[in-house]
C-alpha cells in the first residue's frame, strides 16, 4: 500500500522535515526542524488538515537543524522520541551552541525515549522501516529504509551529487564513504533517496555521478 511522503524545508538551514503517513491516517515524524511559530503552525496544520495521527518522533541524527521541533512535537503530541545512542551527546550540545547560531528561543530537546539500533526493524501502523547505522557526518547517524516502498530518508549522509560535512564533532571522511558505500550504495539503484537538504535523488545515480568517488 502506498505511502504518504510530505516534505517541509524548514529553518534557516533549509532543513528538509518528513512526515510520513499511511492511508489509514498513521503518521511518523522525522527530524523536525521547525522553528518560528509560522513553521510550527504550517506542521501542525498539515497534520490536522490531512487527518494524520502521528505516533512517533524519529531522528536520523541530532544536529541542530534535525531537532529544533523536537520540543514543539513532544509538547503537542507526547510521542516517543527515536535516537541512536551515539548521538546523545550530539543532542545534549545543542543547547550549548543554539544561541551561535542565532536560534536563541531554541526549546531544549527532551532526552530520547526509544534507542534506534543498527538493523533494527520498526513498524508504525502500515509503515515498515529497517534502521541502518550510518555514521560519519554524526556518530549516531541511521537512515530509515522503506524497503517495501522503494525509498529511504537518509538525512545528511548523501545528497543529490554530494554528501554530508564531515568537518563538525564527529564527522569523519573515511567512516562516511564506509556508511555510503557499504548501506546506501548496496539499495536497489531504483530506490528513492530523501536527503535532510535539497531534492531528492535515486541510489543509482548516486552511485554513477556522486563526487564521493573522488575522495
Amino acid at each position: 500500500m502506498a505511502l504518504k511522503i510530505q516534505c517541509f524545508t524548514f529553518n534557516g538551514f533549509q532543513e528538509n522535515s518528513y512526515v510520513i503517513s499511511d492511508q489509514n491516517g498513521t503518521g511518523i515524524i522525522i527530524d523536525p526542524g521547525c522553528y518560528s511559530r509560522e513553521e510550527e503552525n504550517e506542521l501542525a496544520s498539515y497534520l490536522s488538515d490531512n487527518h494524520i495521527i502521528p505516533i512517533a518522533l524519529l531522528n536520523t541524527h541530532a544536529h541542530i537543524d534535525h531537532v529544533l521541533g523536537n520540543s514543539f512535537v513532544k509538547d503537542n503530541y507526547t510521542i516517543p522520541l527515536y535516537l541512536h545512542k551515539d548521538d546523545t551527546g550530539t543532542l545534549d550540545a545543542v543547547r550549548q551552541y543554539a544561541s551561535l547560531y542565532g536560534f536563541e528561543g531554541y526549546k531544549t530537546s527532551p532526552a530520547a525515549d526509544m534507542e534506534l539500533k543498527h538493523e533494527m526493524n520498526l513498524v508504525f501502523g502500515e509503515m515498515k522501516i529497517k534502521v541502518l547505522h550510518t555514521p560519519g557526518h554524526a556518530p549516531g547517524h541511521v537512515i530509515f529504509y522503506f524497503q517495501e516502498d522503494g525509498f529511504v530518508i537518509n538525512g545528511d549522509v548523501l545528497f543529490n551529487g554530494s554528501f554530508g560535512r564531515v568537518d563538525l564533532p564527529g564527522g569523519n571522511i573515511d567512516i562516511l564513504k564506509q556508511s555510503i558505500f557499504e548501506h546506501l550504495f548496496t539499495l536497489p539503484e531504483a530506490t528513492v533517496v530523501y536527503c535532510g537538504h535539497g531534492p531528492s535523488t535515486t541510489i543509482g545515480k548516486e552511485k554513477r555521478d556522486n563526487y564521493i568517488h573522488q575522495f
